[in-house]
């Protein structure tokens, strides 16, 4: 991934996706920011000069067309596709009372929000010299944490579809590259802005654009973090790290 490039990031007006924004934009990038609240966009805006902002809810297919019209009319050199909305959501599988709500907007957000962004995006990212499709997965990907089974599983599609996608667009310019985040400071769950457990921002977003500075062409971005959920069945110790992630943190991820 070329991070001087450009850029939209939907899901960017927090946390992860604002903290990458500003770097990319930092490290000399063209950013867009997308979000469903406009009042927000303007803020940032207003704090941030040279960020430009798109109103998008990647829930909404129309609204993703939309502003996929809008991004590429304003910037038809757009070298970059980072699909960061997404929600996490403590749900109870005991009843469907406890979960049936939550897990079909975690669903829709999730996972039919990056296919929905790559579907407005694939055409035109494949028609330049050089791209990149970011996705972004989670740890949760690879270990379950008990609270939120709909995102585990989201994300573990998320990373098969990754994986799955560099397949079929190798040899087409398309760069298919995902992040996999560990449980970091923002505000995806109550209570987790303040976690011990979990990674302070700052310096996930910092060693995020250190690894893609060091390796453009990587399959995956790993922080050391994140690395003993990402790999525990590979080293033979899954079972013991399903325990201590469901042990340490009942709201971490």
């Amino acid at each position: 991934m070329d991070i001087t490039g450009t850029t939209f990031i939907p899901g960017a007006t927090s946390g992860i996706g604002l903290a990458l924004a500003l770097r990319l934009q930092a490290a000399g990038g063209t950013v867009v920011v997308g979000g469903r609240r406009a009042d927000r966009l303007q803020q940032i805006a207003a704090e941030h000069p040279g960020l430009d902002t798109v109103v998008v809810d990647t829930t909404d297919p129309a609204s993703i067309r939309a502003a996929a019209d809008q991004v590429l009319a304003a910037h038809p050199d757009l070298d970059n596709l980072v699909t960061m909305a997404g929600v996490m959501r403590v749900e109870d599988w005991r009843t469907p009372e406890g979960f049936l709500a939550s897990a079909e907007e975690t669903v829709t957000t999730n996972l039919l929000g990056p296919i929905r962004l790559i579907g407005a995006f694939v055409e035109h990212l494949r028609s330049r010299p050089a791209a990149t499709i970011m996705t972004v997965s989670s740890g949760l990907a690879f270990v379950p944490l008990r609270a939120t089974p709909s995102y585990n599983a989201t994300k573990a599609a998320v990373h098969m579809l990754s994986e799955s996608l560099r397949l079929q667009l190798a040899g087409t310019g398309v760069q298919v590259l995902e992040l996999v985040p560990p449980s970091v400071r923002t505000a995806l769950l109550p209570g987790q802005e303040e976690s011990a457990f979990a990674m302070p921002l700052d310096a996930f977003a910092d060693e995020v654009v250190a690894l893609l500075e060091a390796d453009p062409d990587a399959h995956e971005v790993l922080v050391e973090n994140v690395r003993f959920l990402r790999f525990g069945e590979a080293r033979g110790d899954y079972d013991q790290v399903v325990a201590t992630v469901n042990a340490s943190d009942p709201h971490g991820h």
